[in-house]
Order: C-alpha cells, then structure tokens, then sequence
C-alpha cells in the first residue's frame, strides 16, 4: 500500500468537491480509508509543496507519482485510491 499526498488549499472550492467525493467513496468503500492519506495545504507547507512537480490544486500523489490533478471527477479521486491499495 502506498501513501497518497493530497496538495490543496483549504479556501480551494476544487479542493472542497475533492474532499466531499472522498466522503462519498468511504462511506460507498470503507476499505480506501485503509490508504495512509496526508493532506497538505500548501500554503501552509510551501516547502513540502515545493518538492513536487504540480501546477493546480487539488493534486493527488501515489507514492511520488501524480494521478490526479486540478478540477476533482469521482473518477479521478476514486483510480487515486484504487491505485494506492493496488500497490
């Protein structure tokens, strides 16, 4: 199991559907709550921010590799967990 960065901004309404569809999905699949997320705000930790290679909020992080990134689709959030319980 890898870990998932999710980079957001806590004012971000991208960021705001990101977390609701993450709800949406642990509630439909507990099982992904099992994915060692970290949410950082990158305002607040621009140096971690710094480190990555991603150019809008919310980004998601599979173990150093960007899956999803920018306006959230239930899809796009939901291959994040799938990829990080895969592995």
């Amino acid at each position: 199991m890898k870990e998932i960065k999710m980079f957001m901004f806590e004012s971000c309404p991208h960021c705001k559907k990101a977390r609701e569809i993450m709800a949406e999905l642990f509630a439909k699949h507990p099982e992904y709550k099992a994915a060692p997320l970290e949410m950082i705000d990158e305002k607040l930790h621009p140096d971690i921010a710094d480190k990555y290679d991603y150019y809008y909020v919310p980004t998601f992080f599979v173990g150093g590799e960007k899956i999803c990134e920018g306006v959230p689709t239930a899809e796009g959030v939901e291959s994040v967990f799938k990829k990080a319980l895969k592995e």
